[in-house]
């Protein structure tokens, strides 16, 4: 059998683990794999990249994706879908791993439904994505996050200033979350949230009052202000998502207006998911990338790799992208008992 692989959409700490993982599964049922670079750009293109054992033998301890990415949709591009399945054709695959988001499997579950045999393979560092309990990817980045924050607790205090963090997570506020309650953010702000600005400045406000000198602030960058989406530019991606950013910055400036509290901003940006991904990303995306070849070499296509209670299990893809996991109220919640 030879089964071609491709990282689509965003980067993310882990991805190489899942390539290992994929190749070195299939050879031991005699089956090829290739690479497909740059996504689903790749496929239509017909990019390839030999992978053999010899190539893949120490990529799990790297960051990024030896493939490549781009966030490339077949379906809005004339006659892609028909170009993807000449394309396999082509290249004589009798089957197809896709890692990637709610984008990527989006278009996987699609070409399955067209008769494609797709598996996928859960990937975001946003963890967001349904029915697996992470993605991998996520433990590198709010371990990032909590970094940062270690950092700029020293240099707030130093100065008696207010610093606001902005931390990726565009629809859910998971890295924020998770980073910002390790870092011990005084405060967090997600997209799930509804959030004003006298309650941001009443914690802040209250903390100088007990004499406590600086405060954080890790703010999603897909959280709103007054109900507004802050974003660097109007256009957007294939998948018609905007380019975010900036809420950072509109939030220190309004914070200093209304506290008189000297506050900066810092954006974290692609520092989150770039680097070598943490013990639990390697070895997440090592045993999602077996079993994602498991179940190429069974025939069980149109189903997404899981994990679902310390188990990896199989998942339709629909139940993957019907939806975006966010967080629950309870989680917040706990999570504003440490807040001021």
């Amino acid at each position: 059998m030879k089964i071609g692989i491709l990282t689509g959409g965003g980067d993310a700490p882990g991805l190489n683990a899942v390539i290992r993982g994929v190749v070195v599964r299939a050879s031991q049922g005699n089956h090829e794999v290739i690479g497909l670079e740059m996504g689903w750009k790749g496929v239509l293109e017909k990019l390839t990249h030999p992978l053999s054992l010899a190539e893949v033998e120490d990529i799990h301890r790297e960051g990024g994706t030896i493939l490549g990415s781009s966030r490339t949709n077949l379906f809005k591009i004339e006659n892609g879908p028909e170009k993807a399945f000449q394309s396999m054709k082509e290249l004589g695959l009798d089957a197809l791993v896709a890692v990637g988001g709610e984008d990527t499997l989006g278009v996987a579950k699609k070409l399955f439904d067209m008769g494609a045999k797709t598996v996928g393979v859960p990937k975001t560092i946003d963890n967001d994505l349904n029915a697996t309990d992470y993605t991998f990817g996520f433990d590198t980045a709010i371990n990032r996050v909590m970094e940062a924050l270690d950092r700029l607790h020293t240099t707030a205090k130093s100065h008696h200033r207010c610093i606001v963090v902005e931390v990726m997570g565009r629809h859910a506020g998971w890295m924020t979350l998770y980073g910002g309650m390790a870092g011990g953010a005084h405060v967090i702000i997600i997209p799930e949230v509804k959030t004003t600005m006298d309650e941001i400045c009443g914690v802040i406000e209250a903390r100088r009052k007990a004499g406590k000198v600086y405060s954080l602030v890790a703010v999603a960058e897909g959280a709103k202000i007054a109900g507004e989406e802050i974003t660097r530019s109007d256009k957007k991606d294939s998948f018609g998502h905007v380019i975010l950013g900036g809420i950072a910055e509109r939030l220190a400036k309004a914070i200093e207006e209304k506290t008189g509290i000297e506050t900066r901003h810092a954006v974290l940006g692609h520092l989150q998911r770039g680097g070598d991904p943490s013990a639990f990303d390697r070895v997440l995306g090592t045993r999602l990338g077996v079993k994602a070849a498991e179940l190429v070499e069974a025939g069980n296509f149109g189903k997404m790799v899981s994990l679902q209670g310390g188990n990896i299990v199989a998942v339709p893809l629909e139940a993957a992208v019907a939806s975006l996991k966010t967080v629950p109220r309870d989680q917040y919640e706990l999570a504003k008992l440490f807040f001021g």
